[in-house]
Order: structure tokens, then C-alpha cells, then sequence
């Protein structure tokens, strides 16, 4: 846990008072933001000029240097961090990657075996991008479950919980269009499995699917809008990122006691107390990544996509990347291909309706002893979707892809509602500092 030397707001001397309006009042007292800055003030003449017409500088000190964050977090609380980085690395990485692809089902496999093979250091570009969709998605999942531990979802932070979701979304469907465009074996077996499940949709499906295929089959023109997707989707992705940063920065962050900050005590600067934090988590992080591309560049990835796609061949098992093998466990537990297509959307619309499906006045699950066991086995299910989803939807695999599917609809339309009448919350702290410990 982070600490700083005194209980008096930073920048602030002992004793000294400062005049406050009411509107000033009511954002210490929700947010224990220091009207002071903890930093002097830029004493560059040009700085000030640029300053005084653009206040880019004391905007940013004022949002990522003196911002006052909760003292209690965590490491959990790195993986904002992580995920900034991890997409950076993504777009800078799938930027060079694009000026060698080539987007035609003649020559997409072999432009991807040219950076490989050919291209200097294409090798290492295209293992941090490959490497770095499986960290991002770990990242994000390590994020959400956390949000859902301390109650990061509850009010007022509803919008920064939907802007959450609407990135996983999008990310998803970023990662599906890169995974489309190597033109292996998995990548066009895989697209005709989504083709076919869009096209089971009432009334539109069959619509759907023609407009991404491009015509009535797989060719030139499906790939080139996949191409054009998975471009378009990224950059998206970044826009929505600043406004989940915003809607951050204007709620304050939750800490793990769900306690909200009630003045100055409660909280420190995000630098040098956070920064030093992050940097930290940062270092592992890297290096955790740097074993996966350098030691363990094929052990997420799939044999048959290094195989060059075949429409007269069909994989033995349709095999999704591990990031997306969870929904493809619901997808594939029941028969009926437009039932499938539901639960699956169905399950990340219920996750993005909790703010709204749980009516607990408690945040932290550290506080709530029956819905942190619940939670857990939610945790448990996800993990089990995942395994189901990477082998053969039979036998003992579908039954556990079935069952942990009930769990998964059970927890959020249920219990969760269900929960604050059936649990005694514990004793939450007065105030963060009193349970920073």
C-alpha cells in the first residue's frame, strides 16, 4: 500500500486554511481533491506562454501528477496501466505489419509467411502483435473480474462500467478481423463459422452475412472489409480509451474497500506514489511478455493456422484462440445455431447490465461474505468455459460448457439480485485511511 509522510493535504503547509466556495466544498468532500497543487508551479517563460493559450501542461499535471487517487489501492489496480500499454504496443506493432500484408486470399498467407521468414525482424513484429493480443486480453479480463470484486460498477460509476464494456466489444471484434487475416487453416474456418451464426439472425441474417462476405461466398472482398474492420476497430478502440480515462477522472477511482473518499486524508497524488507503483507492475509485466515472444512465441497460438486456408478441407475441430474460447463454449452449448448466437450476446449484455442487476448498497466483495463465494464461482465457470471452448463440444466437455453456462445467466439475473436480502454485509471503515490497513 502506498503511504505518504503526513495526513495534511500535499502542497499544503500544516495549519494553513484555504477559502472555499460551496461548489469547492462539495468536490473535496466527494472526491479529497486538493485545490493545491502538490508541484510548483511551470516557471519556464515559454511553458507559461504555451501554457496560457493551450493548458495542455497544467492539464496534465493536474490529471496525472497532484490527481489525488484513494491510498489504499492495490496491484490489482496496475492493470489500467498494463492494458495502455499492451494496446500501444499493438497499434505501433499492427502498423508495420500492415505495410508488408497483402489483403488477397492469393496472397495473404504468403505476405504473412514473407514477414516471418524475409523481412528483417518481421519476425519479432509479428510476435509482440500476436503476443500482445493474448496479454491485452488477459489484462482486460484480470480488470474486469476486479471491477466486479470491489464493485468498480456501482454508482456514479455506471458510465465508466459501460465504456468498459463497450472496449471488451470492440476489442473482441478487432481480434476476431486479425485473427481473419492470416488466411490460415482456423482463421477461414473460423470466419465461416460467424458468417454461418450471423446468418441464423431473423429477417437480417442472411443480409449480415452477405454484407461481410461481400457477395455469396468467402473471397477477395471478405477479406479486404475485415481488413478494413480490424484497421478501422483499433483506432476506435483508442478513442474509446480517452473516454473511459475521462469518465475515470471525473467519478474518482474505487479502492478495494468501496468506501468512498471523504476528504484529504483519504487520498495521495498519483505521483510520485502511484507512478513508482505502476512502474513497478510495468517491469514485470514486460518481462512476463518478453518470456511469451521470445521463449514461448507459439504456445497460444494454433498449429493449423500455420496451414494455408483450404475451402475443401475441413478442420477435424474448429478451434478458437484461447481469448474468445469462453464465449465460444456458450455459442456451442446448445443444438440450435440462433440459440447459440443469443446466449453468447446475451452473456456479455448481462455483464454489461450490472450496475443495474445488483442493488447492494455494499460495493467491496471483502465486505459481502455470500457474493464473494458466488463471485468466485462465477470465476471458476469462466475458467471452464474457456477449457470447454477449446476442445470438442461433446461428452463430458459439452456438459461442463452447459452447466457452467446456467451458472453464468444464474449469477447475474439471480443472485445478484437476490443476494442483498439473503447476505449480512460486514462492518465497512468510517473512511479509507481507517481501512487502508
Amino acid at each position: 500500500m502506498a503511504e505518504r509522510p503526513d495526513d495534511h493535504a500535499p502542497g499544503r503547509p500544516p495549519g494553513e486554511t484555504v477559502d472555499l466556495g460551496p461548489d469547492d466544498v462539495q468536490a473535496e468532500h466527494r472526491h479529497g481533491r486538493d485545490l493545491v497543487s502538490p508541484l510548483p508551479a511551470t516557471s519556464h517563460p515559454a511553458a507559461r506562454w504555451f501554457d496560457a493559450r493551450l493548458p495542455l501542461i497544467s492539464g496534465f499535471r493536474r490529471e496525472y501528477v497532484a490527481y489525488p487517487m484513494p491510498r489504499n489501492l492495490n496491484y490489482l489496480w496496475n492493470f489500467g496501466a498494463f492494458s495502455t500499454v499492451a494496446l500501444a504496443v499493438l497499434l505501433l506493432s499492427g502498423i508495420f505489419l500492415a505495410i508488408e500484408y497483402t489483403g488477397t486470399t492469393a496472397g495473404a498467407f504468403a505476405s504473412v509467411e514473407a514477414i516471418e521468414r524475409q523481412v528483417p525482424s518481421g519476425w519479432l513484429i509479428r510476435s509482440l502483435h500476436m503476443g500482445g493480443v493474448s496479454m491485452f486480453f488477459a489484462v482486460l479480463y484480470i480488470h474486469t473480474w476486479r471491477s466486479l470484486y470491489y464493485g468498480s460498477y456501482k454508482a456514479p460509476r455506471e458510465l465508466l462500467w459501460l465504456t468498459g464494456m463497450l472496449l471488451l466489444a470492440m476489442v473482441m471484434a478487432a481480434a476476431f478481423a486479425g485473427y481473419v487475416l492470416p488466411w490460415g487453416q482456423m482463421s477461414y474456418w473460423g470466419l465461416v463459422v460467424a458468417t454461418n451464426a450471423l446468418s441464423a439472425v431473423p429477417v437480417i441474417g442472411h443480409t449480415l452475412a452477405s454484407w461481410l462476405q461481400g457477395g455469396p461466398t468467402l473471397g477477395d472482398a471478405t477479406l479486404h472489409r475485415i481488413y478494413v474492420l480490424h484497421f478501422v476497430m483499433a483506432f476506435a478502440v483508442v478513442a474509446v480509451v480517452v473516454l473511459h480515462v475521462v469518465a475515470l477522472h471525473v467519478t474518482g477511482s474505487n479502492n478495494p474497500t468501496g468506501v468512498e473518499v471523504k476528504g484529504p486524508r483519504d487520498t495521495i497524488p498519483f505521483h510520485p506514489y502511484y507512478t513508482s507503483k505502476d512502474g513497478l507492475g510495468l517491469a514485470i509485466f514486460i518481462m512476463a511478455f518478453a518470456v511469451l515472444i521470445f521463449f514461448l512465441p507459439n504456445l497460444l497460438t494454433l498449429p493449423d493456422n500455420y496451414i494455408e486456408a483450404n475451402p475443401l478441407s475441413t478442420p477435424s475441430d474448429i478451434s478458437p484462440e484461447w481469448y474468445f474460447a469462453p464465449f465460444y463454449a456458450i455459442l456451442r452449448a446448445v443444438p440450435s445455431k440462433l440459440g447459440g448466437l443469443v446466449l453468447a450476446v446475451g452473456s456479455l449484455v448481462v455483464l454489461s447490465a450490472v450496475p443495474w442487476l445488483d442493488p447492494s448498497p455494499v460495493r467491496s466483495a471483502r465486505y459481502r461474505p455470500i457474493y464473494r463465494r458466488a463471485l468466485l464461482l462465477l470465476l471458476v465457470a469462466f475458467v471452464a468455459l474457456g477449457m470447454a471452448g477449446l476442445r470438442r463440444p461433446e461428452g463430458v466437455w459439452l456438459v461442463i460448457s452447459r452447466v457452467a453456462s446456467a451458472y453464468w445467466f444464474l449469477y447475474f439475473l439471480v443472485l445478484l439480485p437476490l443476494l442483498p436480502r439473503l447476505e449480512r454485509p460486514l462492518a465497512l471503515p468510517d473512511a479509507i485511511a481507517d481501512g487502508a490497513h
